[in-house]
């Protein structure tokens, strides 16, 4: 894939709980966000092909969807479409496999968006299919029924991270303040205030040792990128931005078949593979927007992707390394903490993060480049074992 595919427009809307807002209501002002966002103009029927990233399906109260279901809502019924899910990681997929489309040689412009509503049901309920992966009404999974929820998984690596890697409660809750900080100066954030320490370790426990502020928010939202061939960018875009690399990691379904819960094989084997593709290593990469959904999930990415030793990221945190001054920017979004999580659009959103930083066009958010590289990870669904990796630099 490397040097063949580039990003010419990115879209988004504001991610919040928008129950003003319906799920077509949401797809179309994404796409036509990222339609403007081609700054040297798009003939919508120069699209050749789309991948909808959606992961609640029906369950969620949204009906059976489908790849019709986009191309109706954005006006275009002359292309092919694929509905893909892939648990939190479907919007970074969603863009790999848009990515694919056209490194094959097969289309030469494609669209990638993810929608999600996650606010119009119960927050149990919604809760429940995405950590169970799947069958919250019925119960009838079987990590939902031993309480395999999002927030008990990552309690599980966090207690262990504390106890292996001596982390604690104020390093987990140093994150939730620099994400929440980076949210202040992004206008698509769920979340656009300041947190101390001290409201992070007093609110609610909400399962030991994670609090309140510990968990990202439940969120709605859409987000969608156009990539094309590479030597047809410029055609379109004046700062196109390349795809270098990309990859996805899988590792067991179940808890009890992990033998560590201080790391995530799924994010170490995506990052791997992206790595590889793209020719370059960490440390050539100059900032990341990384899967926070709990603030010790941040640490542990940290470190499995490769920027850090592991034991060595809440370190880094605390110096200041991973700051938006910092020497590697870390979610410069504010992350899913502050950012959100609408699940098959939050890939998407921090695809939409990463090419506008390497646009210089982040404006109070923006971060320093040096080899111009950023980096989008996802990683979730059963026992967390799938995760998306995306390499974007601004030259090939």
């Amino acid at each position: 894939m490397r040097g063949k595919v580039a990003v010419i427009g990115v879209g988004m809307i504001r991610f919040g709980e928008l129950f003003e807002k319906s799920l077509e209501n949401m797809i179309q002002e994404a796409y036509l966000n990222c339609l403007k966002n081609v700054d040297m103009g798009i003939d919508p029927k120069e699209i050749k092909a789309a991948w909808f990233g959606q992961w609640s399906g029906g369950f969620i109260g949204q009906g059976a969807q489908s790849g019709h279901s986009l191309t109706s809502m954005i006006g275009n019924r002359n292309i092919p479409c694929t509905r893909l899910e892939n648990a939190c990681p479907t919007g970074g997929d969603t863009f790999r496999h848009a990515c694919l489309g056209v490194a094959s040689g097969l289309y030469d412009v494609v669209l990638a968006l993810g929608a999600e509503k996650m606010r119009d049901k119960p927050s149990a309920e919604s809760l429940g299919g995405a950590g169970g992966g799947g069958g919250a009404e019925t119960g009838n999974h079987p990590a939902w029924m031993i309480g395999q929820g999002g927030p008990a998984i990552q309690a599980m690596h966090a207690t262990r991270q504390m106890h292996e890697l001596g982390y604690t409660m104020e390093d987990y809750a140093r994150v939730a303040v620099k994400n929440h900080h980076n949210g202040t100066f992004c206008p698509y954030a769920h979340y656009q205030f300041e947190i101390t320490m001290e409201r992070v370790l007093n609110s609610p426990v909400i399962c030991w040792p994670l609090h309140l502020f510990d968990c990202c928010p439940q969120t709605d939202g859409a987000a969608a990128a156009i990539v094309c061939r590479a030597d047809l960018a410029k055609k379109y875009s004046s700062k196109p931005v390349y795809v270098i690399g990309s990859n996805v990691g899988t590792d067991h379904h179940q808890l009890w078949d992990r033998n560590s819960f201080i790391e995530q094989q799924s994010t170490v084997k995506a990052a791997l593979g992206a790595f590889e593709m793209a020719g370059i290593k960490p440390k050539d990469v100059d900032f990341a927007e990384l899967h926070d959904c709990f603030t010790n999930t941040e640490l542990m990415n940290i470190e499995d992707v490769g920027f850090v030793r592991k034991g060595e990221a809440a370190k880094r945190l605390s110096d200041g390394e991973f700051d938006l001054n910092g020497r590697l920017p870390i979610n410069p979004s504010g992350g899913l903490k502050a950012h959100g999580h609408p699940i098959a659009a939050t890939g998407l959103g921090q695809i939409f993060e990463v090419v506008t930083q390497l646009r210089g066009e982040a404006d109070k958010r923006q971060v320093k480049l040096k080899n111009g590289i950023g980096l989008q990870q996802n990683v979730g669904g059963p026992a967390f074992g799938v995760c998306a990796v995306n390499i974007l630099s601004r030259s090939l």
